[in-house]
């Protein structure tokens, strides 16, 4: 089989399902790499033979791992922890790290401005947009959290939109709460309801109107009792 072709669980542990259901016995000399080590997972996967173990969990997909022979992974973690010992591999590492750290720090920066610039809140509201710009970029922004502030499919401009609808939706309202239908559609359209609930919230700190103390958003916040 080749080795590029990615499987699903099957039904034992040592099993794989094709994507047209076949399930494939793993050979007996073969291991199963745990995700986790990406230098680890490319180098064996780059020496040939392989099963790719994804599954999928709601709208995710998830890495359960990579069968390769039990040889060549020994081989691999071997040269690799030879590898790794090294002053100039931990060199390596430590610039590496501060590249991802000065980048991180940078696109939490951009982020935040993306966010306050979407909600263009009146100037009398302006704290309470750091406030809320604040909230959202902690929730979204750290590397590793899965939220949409995370991916590059979309402009940054909308991460910063879907973020503050997303975090407005669990803390603004009672969505997490609710008893939803399992009814095919019934669970998006809901958040698309409440969507426009938030739009329609945010579009009044940006008209500058009177906004009650009682405001989800400033209870969520912590605000009310300054206003």
């Amino acid at each position: 089989m080749p080795p590029s072709v990615t499987y699903t669980p099957g039904p034992d542990l040592r099993t794989v399902r094709t994507s047209d259901g076949k399930v494939v016995d793993v050979p007996a000399d073969w291991e199963l790499l745990p995700p986790g080590d990406p230098g680890l997972t490319r180098r064996v996967k780059a020496a040939g033979s392989h099963f790719a173990v994804q599954e999928k969990v709601g709208r995710k997909l998830f890495s359960r791992g990579v069968w390769a022979p039990a040889a060549t992974v020994a081989r691999i973690k071997a040269e690799l922890d030879v590898e790794r010992s090294t002053e100039q591999y931990a060199r390596k590492q430590e610039l590496a790290a501060k590249r991802r750290d000065k980048a991180q720090t940078a696109y939490v920066e951009d982020f935040f401005g993306a966010v306050v610039a979407f909600l263009a809140f009146d100037p009398k509201y302006a704290d309470l947009a750091q406030r809320l710009a604040t909230a959202v970029t902690t929730h979204a922004t750290p590397v590793g959290s899965g939220t949409v502030a995370r991916t590059e499919r979309i402009p940054i401009e909308q991460r910063a939109e879907a973020a503050v609808i997303a975090w407005m939706r669990h803390q603004t309202t009672g969505y997490d709460s609710l008893k939803i239908p399992r009814i095919r559609g019934e669970r998006r359209e809901v958040r698309r309801m409440l969507a426009r609930r938030s739009h329609d919230l945010l579009e009044r700190y940006r008209r500058g109107e009177a906004i009650p103390a009682t405001c989800p958003l400033k209870i969520a916040l912590g605000t009310a009792e300054n206003s």
